[in-house]
C-alpha cells in the first residue's frame, strides 16, 4: 500500500506541475486508455461532480476578463482541462484503489473517512427517500410543485447538515480531535 500512496501522491504532483495544455491532454489520454473498462463511468461520474462549481467559476471569471478585455478562452480551457484530469486521475485512482485501505496508515484520517462516508450514504438515501415520496405524491408533473420540492428539500439538507456538523464537532471534540 506504500507504493499506491507514492504513486498517487507523484501522480498528483505531475499533474499540478504541468504547465502545457499538451502534457495534461496526454495525462488524460493515457488516464482514458488505461480506464478502457470504465471509461464511460467515471467520465460521467467526473462531469457531475464539476459542472457546477468549474461552471460557475469559469462564467465568472469569463465574464470579469471580458470586462476588462482580456482573452479568457485559453486560461478557462487550460484550468478546466487541469481539474477534470484531476478529479478524473482521484477517481480512476480509488476505483482500483480501496480508499478505507489507502487512509489505513492514520488512525485520524482512517476516523474521518468513516465519518465522511456514512454522512454521504445517510445523505444519499435520505435524498432518494425524497424522490421516491415526491413521484408517490404527484400523478402530474408540475414545475410549481417541483420548484418548491427542490427548496423543501435543499432547506432540509441545509439545516440538516448544520446540525450534523454540531453533532460531529462535539464527538469529534470529545475524541480529542481539537
Amino acid at each position: 500500500m506504500v507504493l499506491h500512496r507514492l504513486f498517487f501522491i507523484a501522480s498528483l504532483l505531475l499533474i499540478l506541475s504541468l504547465k502545457e495544455m499538451a502534457f495534461i491532454a496526454l495525462f488524460l489520454s493515457v488516464l482514458l486508455l488505461v480506464s478502457y473498462k470504465k471509461v464511460v463511468y467515471i467520465t460521467k461520474k467526473t462531469l457531475q461532480s464539476l459542472l457546477f462549481f468549474n461552471g460557475s467559476i469559469s462564467l465568472g471569471y469569463l465574464t470579469v476578463a471580458l470586462f476588462q478585455g482580456i482573452d479568457p478562452y485559453h486560461y478557462i480551457l487550460y484550468i478546466n482541462l487541469k481539474v477534470f484530469t484531476l478529479t478524473y486521475f482521484v477517481f480512476y485512482f480509488f476505483h482500483k484503489i480501496n480508499m478505507v485501505e489507502f487512509f489505513s496508515f492514520s488512525k485520524d484520517l482512517s476516523f474521518l473517512l468513516m465519518i465522511t462516508l456514512s454522512q454521504i450514504i445517510s445523505y444519499k438515501k435520505t435524498y432518494e427517500d425524497f424522490k421516491l415520496a415526491y413521484k408517490a405524491r404527484v400523478i402530474k408533473k408540475l414545475q410549481s410543485r417541483e420548484k418548491k420540492f427542490i427548496l423543501r428539500v435543499f432547506e432540509f439538507f441545509f439545516s440538516k447538515a448544520l446540525q450534523d456538523s454540531k453533532e460531529r464537532t462535539l464527538a469529534m471534540k470529545a475524541r480529542g480531535f481539537f
